[in-house]
């Protein structure tokens, strides 16, 4: 089986589950670099391969700069280790802030809980104090 040679806009959309604007937000942005044929745009399996990056990266919360540098990794010199040595490194960032907010919402969650348990007991008091 032969790797394609083109997708088109259209299939990349439907394959992606995303929007034309999507794509051409990307290509705003130079992530995606499609081949013109008239208005046409043909994406290479190159793009549709940045494209699987960039939607991937952004659903694990990396930021677009983010993305950008991990997809040009693979452009990098430093061959596969490097680069694998450089994604890691950037996953274990990631993992390392969302561990920090995970905690930090959870000690934000006990606080509330904290002062909606002083609420209750005071209005209960309040409560006691008018029945009397």
């Amino acid at each position: 089986m032969t790797e394609r040679r083109f997708y088109t806009i259209s299939e990349l959309t439907a394959e992606f589950v995303t929007t034309t604007r999507t794509l051409r937000f990307y290509e705003d942005e130079k992530l995606l670099n499609p081949e013109r044929q008239g208005r046409k745009r043909l994406y290479t399996p190159r793009d549709r391969t940045r494209l699987k990056l960039i939607l991937r990266g952004k659903r694990l919360g990396f930021s677009l700069a983010e993305v950008r540098e991990i997809i040009e990794m693979y452009d990098d010199s430093s061959g596969e280790k490097g680069q694998l040595e450089k994604l890691q490194a950037r996953i274990e960032e990631r993992k390392a802030e969302l561990e920090q907010k995970q905690q930090d919402i959870l000690e934000t969650l006990q606080e509330l809980k904290d002062v909606s348990n002083s609420v209750e007991m005071r209005l209960n008091e309040l409560k006691e104090t008018k029945q009397q």
